[in-house]
Formats: C-alpha cells, structure tokens, sequence
C-alpha cells in the first residue's frame, strides 16, 4: 500500500493545527511554511476536512483553522477518509464479484482484504493526540532479509 500525498499531507498538517493548542486559529499559509507544501493544495485539503467537521475556519485578521474538537477525539483514519484517501490493499472492490485477475478472485485476495482490515483498525485507533505526543516515536521496524536462512531484523524507528 502506498499513501498518496493526500492522506500524508492532511496528517501532517492537522497535526500541526493540534500544536497549536493555545486556542488561536493556525493560518494556512504558516502550515505552507512549515511544512513546505502548496498553500493551494492545503486548501483543498483543509476544505475537505472543514466539511467533515474536523476543522474550524476563524475568518478575519489572525484568522486560521482550529481543531473542531479535542485531539484524541480525531482519529488519523478520519482525517485520511475525509480528503479521500482510500486505505485498500486489493485493486477490486469489495461488491465486485468479476474478481481481481483474469476474471476471479486471486489466491492471495482474503489476505489482502485482512491486512487492509488491520491497517484501517489502526488508523481509526490512532489519533492526532498520539501523533502529537510521540505514541509512535520508537515503533519497532521488522526488516525482513532477502538471503535464505537468515533471521528477520528489528530496529526502532527514528524520532
């Protein structure tokens, strides 16, 4: 599964809305700067997530965006689901029954259907709040060697 920007830069960004947590609205243009992402592209995303009743927009001079509730009330899942990001690890569709390749189902499909079911259940458990605070921070990373007979590798992450 890869993430399209989408769903990587609406995590991010709403984080940052999050450290601002003295009340003041965070303006886009300071998430652009801080982030480096378009300011265009972060309104189309901050637009999503407004309708999804994630974000607040304060209008006005020192306007922004603010939280629309607390953060570890938002889940990470909801923030991807909001700008469109879809989190499926099959290329069919669930209702589709033509199947996946050469018009059935793949050997492998039920296995990819339950590892998207994993990842979504962490996402939805996962919220801003634990971004914020660094429940991820020093996540095991299993690197999995290519060499025959060798033991799988287990490292943290990067803070």
């Amino acid at each position: 599964m890869l993430l399209s920007t989408k769903g990587r830069y609406a995590v991010m960004a709403i984080v940052e809305v999050a450290r601002q947590n003295d009340g003041r609205p965070l303006a886009l243009s300071d998430i652009s700067l801080r982030l480096d992402l378009s300011l265009a592209y972060l309104e189309q995303l901050f637009m999503k997530m407004r309708r999804k009743g994630i974000v607040q927009s304060v209008r006005g001079p020192g306007g922004g965006y603010v939280l629309a509730r607390d953060a570890d009330a938002i889940s990470i899942g909801e923030v991807m689901a909001a700008v469109d990001e879809p989190v499926r690890m099959t290329r069919c569709e669930p209702e589709d029954k033509s199947g996946c390749v050469a018009s059935k189902r793949c050997s492998t499909h039920h296995l990819w259907l339950a590892l998207g079911a994993h990842i979504q259940s962490f996402l939805a458990d996962a919220t801003v709040a634990d971004v914020l605070n660094g429940r991820f921070s020093g996540a095991e990373i299993v690197i999995f060697p290519v060499d025959e007979g060798a033991h799988p590798v287990v490292s943290k992450a990067e803070a």
